[in-house]
């Protein structure tokens, strides 16, 4: 016959796997603990009349257990389904438990509150949007790097053989040795002159651009822009009255110079007048 002060005394004072000792207090992880204490009153163990709250995928349950199915370990808890319904649910848990003692009740009464407002909770925060934080694994970073980086080397390659391939396809290299189908050569011609084609239009438009005259209104000419011009055509001016001063003077010098050929004294003159423009110079 079950005895709950000798299972008590032998559990309570001596070795039990549910135990949690703190500096403070001393705690039961049995999941049918009503309060989560080690004590004589909370220990489901040493209780042959025991009831509590539990929850199973948002639905709470009341366990209930009796001495009458002490004798079959597999059938002692009884589970009864408590309803949606606050009010409900703890008018279900007084007419389950009309007769126990007021501790049980209570705390019965206390678990389900909690449980009730966690799982309201649980459902709003499942509404909002969180942020979820990801773990980053460097290896299989650098691993993927890695994949890339030689894929990509591999395309290169691969695009550099279809090159000397077609090269050689155009040059005539295979073209008595083997017997290969021409359309993928055919259709890289095609691609290729497609390109030159668009190419030659693109810079045909480009020098059409270049070469073509535009007009522009008087408005886009500033007051700076004009008396810049009015300046160039004061030095034009002056230039061209220098550049006719000296063509005179080099043109007497040539006829001087003429008839000093044909007469020596014109000659010693003209030498001495250069002697005298050098000096004053």
């Amino acid at each position: 016959m079950q005895s709950d002060e000798m299972i008590w005394q032998l559990i309570g004072n001596n070795f039990c796997s549910f135990k949690t000792k703190t500096r403070t207090q001393t705690f039961c992880r049995n999941e049918h603990n009503s309060t989560g204490l080690c004590n004589r009153q909370s220990c489901p163990l040493a209780n042959s009349r025991y009831a509590t709250v539990r929850e199973d995928k948002g639905v709470c349950y009341l366990y209930v257990k009796v001495i009458e199915r002490a004798h079959t370990p597999a059938k002692m808890w009884e589970k009864i389904k408590l309803s949606k319904n606050y009010d409900t649910a703890l008018k279900q848990i007084d007419d389950a438990l009309i007769y126990w003692p007021n501790f049980q009740l209570h705390k019965c009464k206390q678990r389900f509150t909690k449980i009730t407002q966690y799982l309201s909770r649980m459902r709003k925060l499942k509404l909002k949007t969180r942020k979820k934080l990801v773990t980053i694994n460097k290896k299989v970073e650098k691993r993927e790097d890695k994949r890339e980086k030689k894929a990509l080397i591999a395309a290169k390659v691969e695009k550099a053989i279809e090159k000397e391939l077609l090269e050689r396809l155009r040059e005539g290299v295979y073209h008595e040795i083997y017997n290969f189908p021409e359309t993928a050569f055919s259709k890289a011609l095609d691609e290729e002159e497609i390109v030159s084609e668009s190419e030659n239009e693109e810079d045909a438009e480009e020098e059409a651009e270049e070469d073509g005259v535009e007009y522009v209104a008087d408005e886009d000419f500033d007051g700076s822009d004009l008396e810049d011009m009015e300046d160039y055509g004061e030095f034009e001016e002056g230039d061209y009255e220098e550049d006719e001063e000296d063509e005179e003077e080099e043109e007497e010098e040539e006829e001087e110079e003429e008839a000093a050929m044909l007469n020596p004294m014109a000659s010693a003159k003209h030498h001495s007048r250069k002697c005298w423009k050098q000096l004053e110079e």
